[in-house]
C-alpha cells in the first residue's frame, strides 16, 4: 500500500503545474475514482481541512490521505511522493537556469503555460462549488470573500475566521429554528 501511495502522489506531483489547487482533479481521479481509497465526501472534507492548515496545500492533502490510509508511514510516504518531483525539477532548473533564462523560446513556453495553469485552478474551484452544494442563495459568500481579498486587501485569515464564525452561528443558532 505504501508503494501505491508513493507512486500515486509522485505521479500527481510530477504532472501538475500550477500548485496544489491544480492537483485537486488529479488527486480526486486517483484517490477517489480509481483506487477508491476515500469517498467523495471525505475528499471534500480533507480539502477543507488542508486549506485551513498552515503549509503547502498539496503536502497537507497528501499527509491527510496518507494518514487516513496507513497512519504515520502513509503520511510520510504520500507527502514525500508529492514533494519529490518538485524538488527534482527545481534542482534541475537551478542547475541550468543561467543557460536558458533569456531564451525567447523558453519565455514563450512559459507565457503559453500561464493560461493553462489558470484553467487548472478554475476547474476544481467550480467542481468544489458544485460538490459543496452552493446555490444561488449561497454563492455570494465566496464571491464576496474573493472580492474583499482582491479589491480591499483583506487578509484571507479574516475571511476564514468570519466564514467559520458565520457557519457556526448558522449551523447552531439559525438553522435549528428554521
Amino acid at each position: 500500500m505504501n508503494y501505491a501511495l508513493f507512486k500515486t502522489f509522485f505521479k500527481i506531483g510530477l504532472f501538475t503545474l500550477g500548485g496544489g489547487y491544480a492537483m485537486i482533479p488529479l488527486i480526486e481521479a486517483e484517490v477517489v475514482d480509481k483506487y477508491k481509497w476515500i469517498t467523495k465526501d471525505e475528499f471534500l472534507d480533507l480539502i477543507a481541512i488542508a486549506q485551513s492548515c498552515p503549509g503547502v496545500f498539496a503536502i497537507n492533502i497528501a499527509i491527510f490521505i496518507g494518514y487516513k490510509l496507513r497512519k504515520v508511514s502513509g503520511a510520510v510516504v504520500a507527502s514525500f511522493g508529492t514533494a519529490l518531483p518538485s524538488f527534482l525539477i527545481i534542482l534541475a532548473i537551478a542547475m541550468f537556469f543561467s543557460q536558458f533564462k533569456d531564451n525567447p523560446v523558453v519565455a514563450s513556453i512559459f507565457r503559453g503555460i500561464r493560461p493553462a495553469v489558470v484553467a487548472l485552478i478554475a476547474v476544481p474551484t467550480f467542481r468544489l462549488a458544485m460538490s459543496a452544494k452552493l446555490t444561488w442563495a449561497t454563492c455570494w459568500i465566496p464571491i464576496v470573500g474573493a472580492l474583499l481579498i482582491w479589491l480591499l486587501g483583506v487578509s484571507p485569515i479574516y475571511i476564514i475566521l468570519a466564514a467559520g464564525i458565520g457557519g457556526y452561528v448558522y449551523g447552531s443558532i439559525i438553522k435549528p429554528t428554521e
